[in-house]
């Protein structure tokens, strides 16, 4: 895969997807969201790969939109004046629907800065560990534009209403301690400690897991914060044990238990996804 604006490296089950525009502080491009969204495609794809890791080139993770067209920036109509106003997408919200439906599990390593959608693009990341170099910022309302990357969906989830509100609405840049406090990031650490750890976690999710079963257990814990009653995810519950306890990864995890050894799981996600899987319709973008 030649890409242009991203590294695209896979070691040990491991994919890690490195932003790799660092003279523009890895600043969001069109290129790079469709490179992006190609690699995630690649990785649901890939068996090899269990786990993904995104982190940034340089010092920095991603500075955001790149700004270099000045003050049309954010004039899309100006920009592309052949494209359907109706149909038109923000581009981060393709990033982060795509992530969102992702069969893997997710880690942001945040080097450095990240903010504008540098921030946003990490919220439908599983779990996210900063640097000690990081900061971040939900800058908006300071460029004169609003929340994009669907991040008014995903932002109150993961840090809560009064939190993202905060800092929604005063747009300004705050530290690692701060992003941790908020329950923004998981952990802040060295910068020469940040991709160690951010791989030992991959590993953690890679070994002796079910890929089928990380893969539908992730996507029900992130549909289920939609649901509006208990009901709903009891029902996926049920219906995914039923299925899956008569499938050859459940016999291994169980065989393999007893026998007091390491799991062989054979059931693969490129092919071997139960029945029932999806269980929600797609969505149209109206």
């Amino acid at each position: 895969m030649n890409y242009e604006t991203i590294l695209y490296d896979v070691e040990d089950g491991i994919l890690t997807i490195t932003l790799n525009r660092p003279d523009r502080l890895n600043a969001f491009n069109r290129q790079m969201l469709y490179e992006l969204i190609d690699a995630i495609d690649h990785a649901d794809a890939d068996d090899d790969v269990r786990s993904v890791i995104i982190t940034g080139a340089g010092r920095g993770f991603c500075a955001g939109a790149d700004l270099s067209s000045g003050a049309n920036s954010f004039d899309v109509s100006s920009r592309y004046p052949d494209e359907d106003p109706d149909n038109w997408r923000d581009g981060g919200g393709r990033f982060t629907l795509r992530l969102y439906e992702c069969k893997k599990p997710v880690i942001g390593a945040i080097n450095g800065p990240g903010v504008g959608i540098g921030a946003t693009m990490t919220l439908p990341m599983d779990v996210r560990l900063a640097s000690t170099e990081a900061r971040m910022g939900f800058v908006f309302t300071k460029r004169g534009v609003v929340l994009e990357a669907c991040s008014s969906w995903f932002l109150p989830k993961v840090v809560g209403m009064s939190q993202a509100l905060e800092w929604v609405m005063s747009g300004r840049v705050f530290d690692a301690e701060e992003a941790l406090a908020g329950g923004l990031v998981k952990k802040v650490l060295p910068p020469d400690e940040l991709l160690p750890a951010a791989r030992a976690l991959a590993k953690e999710f890679a070994e002796n897991t079910s890929s089928i079963s990380v893969a539908l257990c992730r996507q029900m814990l992130w549909r289920m914060a939609g649901a509006d009653h208990p009901m709903e995810a009891h029902k996926i519950d049920s219906r995914g044990i039923r299925t899956l306890g008569k499938l050859p990864d459940c016999e291994e995890g169980v065989v393999s238990f007893l026998e007091k050894r390491p799991p062989n799981f054979p059931m693969k996600v490129s092919k071997d996804m139960p029945d029932y899987y999806p269980w929600w319709g797609e969505r149209e973008f109206e």
